[in-house]
C-alpha cells in the first residue's frame, strides 16, 4: 500500500505500508493499529501528557526483531514534543500518538513522574508478575489482598491488566509528598506485609529462579529510571492485546471463575469498554493521597 497522507488537528501525517501485518497470528495490520491508537486517544492522552515516553518499536511485528527507544527520533516532525533528560518524545496531542503507531511503537511505557517534577513520582505501583505456573488468578487474589491492606491505611487504588500475564496496582500520590526512594520503599513494605502473610503465594524475592508458582511483588518499578506500560497501551504479544484497566469486582470475579481469559482484553473489547464505563484508571491522575509510614 503506498503512503497515504491525513490531517489530524491540523497536523499532515503520512502513513506508510498500512497493510503490514504486524500481529501474525491474528492477521492485525499497521492500519488497525493506527485505528485503534486514533480512536483511543482521548482516554490514553490524559495517561501519557508531560511524561517522558519510552517507546517499544517492532517495525516488522511482534514476530520480529523489536528495540527500545528511549529518545525522540531523529526522523519526528518539528511539532512532536521533547522532553525529559533523554530528550524523550512527549505525547501532548493525537497526532503523536498516530505517528507513533505508524512507527510500530506497539508498547508504551512511562515514568512515575512528569517532566516537570523529575524527582517526584504521582503515585506508587506495583507490578504483580506470577511465577509459572501461578497465572493471572494468582496475581488476582493477591491484588485484592493489597487492596485491603491499602484500604486500611486509608488509600485508594486502581488496577489494571498488564496486557501479559499479570496485574498493576497502583496507588495515586500528591505530586511533592514523596521521592521515587519514598514510594519504592513504601512499595517493598507492602510487598514484605504480603510475602510474610502468604509466603508460599507471594514473594518479593528478584531472583526468577525462586519465583516459581508464587507472585512476584515488583516493587523495583518505582525506581526513578523505570518505566511501566501505561494503560490502554498494546502489549506484543501473539494476540493485539492491551494493559487494560478493570474494576475491583472483576479482579474478584476472576478468582471465582478461576479463568486467566476474563482478565485478557483485546482492542475491541478495550474500545467497547470505554464507550460503556469511560475510564477506570481516571483516579490514577487524581492528586492528595499522602503516603503513611510503615514500620
Amino acid at each position: 500500500m503506498a503512503e497515504v497522507a491525513v490531517q489530524i488537528e491540523g497536523r499532515t501525517l503520512n502513513l506508510s505500508n498500512l497493510d503490514k501485518v504486524l500481529y501474525p497470528d491474528t492477521g492485525f495490520t499497521k492500519a488497525q493499529v493506527v485505528d485503534y491508537y486514533a480512536r483511543i486517544a482521548p482516554t490514553l492522552l490524559p495517561h501519557l501528557v508531560g511524561r517522558p515516553l519510552t517507546l517499544v518499536r517492532y517495525p516488522d511485528g511482534v514476530a520480529g526483531k523489536s528495540f527500545f527507544e528511549k529518545r525522540r527520533p531523529p526522523s519526528a516532525p518539528d511539532w512532536v514534543e521533547v522532553g525529559g533528560e533523554l530528550g524523550s518524545v512527549l505525547c501532548e496531542e493525537p497526532a503523536t500518538l498516530v505517528w507513533l503507531a505508524n512507527l510500530a511503537a506497539l508498547e508504551l511505557h512511562t515514568h512515575q513522574h512528569t517532566v516537570a517534577a523529575p524527582d517526584l513520582p504521582t503515585a506508587v505501583v506495583l507490578d504483580l508478575d506470577p511465577g509459572p505456573p501461578a497465572t493471572v488468578v494468582d496475581c488476582a487474589r493477591v491484588a485484592l489482598e493489597l487492596r485491603s491492606l491499602l484500604d486500611r491505611l486509608g488509600l485508594t487504588s486502581v488496577v489494571k491488566t498488564s496486557g501479559s500475564k499479570g496485574l498493576h496496582v497502583s496507588v495515586p500520590i500528591a505530586t511533592g509528598t514523596a521521592t521515587d526512594d519514598d514510594t519504592k520503599g513504601f512499595a517493598l513494605a507492602l510487598g514484605r506485609i504480603l510475602a510474610e502473610s502468604a509466603p508460599k503465594r507471594v514473594t518479593v524475592t528478584m531472583a526468577k529462579e525462586q519465583r516459581g508458582g508464587k507472585v512476584f511483588v515488583d516493587w523495583s518499578q518505582n525506581d526513578r529510571h523505570k518505566t511501566t506500560v501505561a494503560p490502554y497501551s498494546l502489549r506484543a504479544r501473539p494476540r493485539p492485546t492491551v494493559s487494560t484497566p478493570v474494576t475491583w469486582d472483576e479482579v474478584a470475579r476472576a478468582i471465582d471463575e478461576s479463568d486467566p481469559r476474563s482478565l485478557t482484553f483485546e482492542t475491541d473489547a478495550v474500545l467497547e469498554r470505554v464507550a460503556q464505563f469511560g475510564d477506570l484508571y481516571a483516579a490514577n491522575l487524581a492528586s492528595g493521597q499522602t503516603l503513611p509510614a510503615l514500620a
